[in-house]
């Protein structure tokens, strides 16, 4: 029972950040502390989690993440309620008769910088819970509820094309100069997001179009689904200021865009610096991976990263922990507060890199690693160059 309870953690937490906004006041800064602790401190507390499961009733894991659809629009409808200008669908007064706790007077009290708070709290919440089961749910491209779901959560961030590009082109070239998603040594993480982003968006459309000249379909119709995507976004804009104007608007597009950067900030992290031809199948060994327990039940296994990439199909409950993967410095939120430090990051990640060129790279592959060092600019890689034995 207990393997089946530990992927319903996202769900306490999403609650938890529900019930803290509505609360207002401190209680948004407190409810954003009781995030970061419990992501960041239980990594450190609670250890690995390399346990393999047999799970009988594999749907309830299925229906479990369609739940995150649900919660995340009451995150960010109560998000919106503390910029509404009217009691919004009576959700004061109704939160009033069940808590007793008075939320309309709470509103008109709470300050500009719990306002801002609010920003990064959303934005995360839409990270790990939009963005992080969207991942999971648009893998099941046989699964036309689970696509939908999946790309509605996506829409959060304004990234539905995500289901696009990470399916059908970061798993093809992951590791390699091909793939947008893919940090090259040296590189700076906020350039990174910038890049990705843009790169990410462009590889969508292309594939895209792919897909409807085979079909002989337009390019501009309804069968696009590169524009059904920013159409997704844009409901939830218009949701935005229906709730609480164009004050609202601001608020949900900032956090939007927040939560778009922590992907791509996760993307640096589960690839930085590893090299692959596009023309080698991908192995475990092409992805950073951690199996801290709170980032492995928080994340649907995302952690397990090095068996998601050798096999994209495989649900987030079988894969495999693979302990002898290349790992992250630490578990995800941490090793994500880290890489916003570059300085900190390359102090940490340099070594893990020139670690893994001599544990996991093939002859071939350092071919690509002292390329990979020769343009990075930083000295400890670009002063590395490895002899290549010549038949």
């Amino acid at each position: 029972m207990f393997h089946y309870l530990k992927y319903f953690s996202f769900h306490i937490m999403a609650l938890i950040c529900a019930f803290s906004i509505s609360l207002g006041g401190m209680w948004i800064s407190i409810g954003f502390g009781i995030w970061l602790i419990w992501y960041i401190l239980g990594d450190f507390l609670m250890g690995d989690d390399t346990s393999e499961p047999n799970y009988k009733y594999p749907k309830v894991l299925v229906w479990q993440l369609w739940m995150a659809l649900p919660l995340l629009l009451l995150i960010v409808f109560a998000a919106l309620w503390q910029f509404a200008t009217v009691d919004v669908l009576g959700y004061g007064v109704a939160f009033q008769q069940l808590t007793g706790f008075n939320i309309i007077e709470a509103r008109a009290a709470t300050s500009a910088l719990q306002h801002f708070v609010l920003i990064p709290f959303v934005g995360l919440a839409i990270g790990l819970i939009g963005t992080l089961t969207g991942h999971e749910l648009t893998h099941k491209t046989w699964d036309s509820v689970s696509m939908l779901i999946g790309r509605w959560l996506l829409a959060f961030s304004f990234d539905s094309n995500f289901s696009i590009e990470h399916v059908y082109g970061h798993h093809r070239y992951v590791s390699t100069i091909e793939d947008p998603a893919t940090a090259p040594r040296g590189r700076n993480v906020y350039m990174h997001v910038l890049s990705s982003t843009v790169r990410g968006n462009i590889s969508a459309w292309n594939i895209e179009k792919e897909r409807l000249t085979k079909k002989h379909q337009g390019l501009f119709s309804i069968h696009n689904r590169a524009l059904r995507g920013y159409a997704m976004s844009l409901v939830l804009i218009v949701f935005a200021f229906l709730i609480a104007g164009w004050i609202g608007v601001m608020f949900f597009v900032a956090a939007g865009v927040f939560g778009k950067a922590i992907l791509e900030v996760v993307n640096y992290m589960e690839h930085y610096g590893i090299v692959r031809n596009p023309d080698s199948p991908v192995q475990p060994r092409h992805s950073w991976n951690t199996n801290k327990k709170v980032s492995s039940w928080a994340m649907f296994n995302l952690s397990r990263h090095s068996h998601h990439h050798a096999q994209g199909e495989v649900p987030y409950y079988e894969l495999k922990p693979y302990s002898d993967a290349p790992m992250m410095v630490a578990g995800y939120l941490t090793t994500l507060v880290i890489a916003l430090i570059p300085p900190l990051w390359h102090k940490l990640m340099i070594p893990k890199v020139l670690e893994w060129d001599q544990k996991f790279a093939t002859a071939e592959e350092l071919v690509l690693a002292n390329e990979a060092n020769h343009n990075s600019g930083i000295p400890a890689f670009t002063k590395v160059e490895y002899k290549l034995q010549t038949s």
